[in-house]
């Protein structure tokens, strides 16, 4: 499932987005571009460690109100980079840590909690 961007979004928008893109989802990946064409290393590599799992992702393209997600972002997870992953409604990591968790083989495991 994936959220097509949408123009001038205002920051209560992207909160309540977010707030629902967590709470509505097992696994939720907000990322730079989309599922289709992702716009930087970091989104890819996240997305293609989820989707080594799941094939249920939902995706968020941050790209059209930037500052605003990392905002609301910062609210769940305490950091504004992105990407960030939920799994749960709990905050993962970015692709960092997917990737820590996948070289130690706990990455099946934390994704399969939900």
């Amino acid at each position: 499932m994936a959220f097509e961007p949408e123009p001038d979004l205002s920051p209560e928008e992207v909160t309540e987005r977010v707030d629902e893109t967590i709470a509505d989802n097992d696994v939720a990946l907000f990322m730079k571009g989309t599922e289709l064409m992702p716009q930087c290393g970091y989104s890819r590599k996240a997305l293609g460690l989820l989707q080594q799992h799941r094939e249920d992702v939902a995706t968020v393209n941050v790209l059209d109100a930037l500052d605003a997600y990392r905002e609301a972002l910062e609210r769940h997870s305490g950091r504004e980079t992105i990407p960030q992953t939920f799994v749960d409604g709990e905050f993962v990591g970015g692709s960092d840590i997917l990737e820590q968790l996948d070289e130690q083989g706990d990455l099946a495991e934390t994704l399969d909690a939900c």
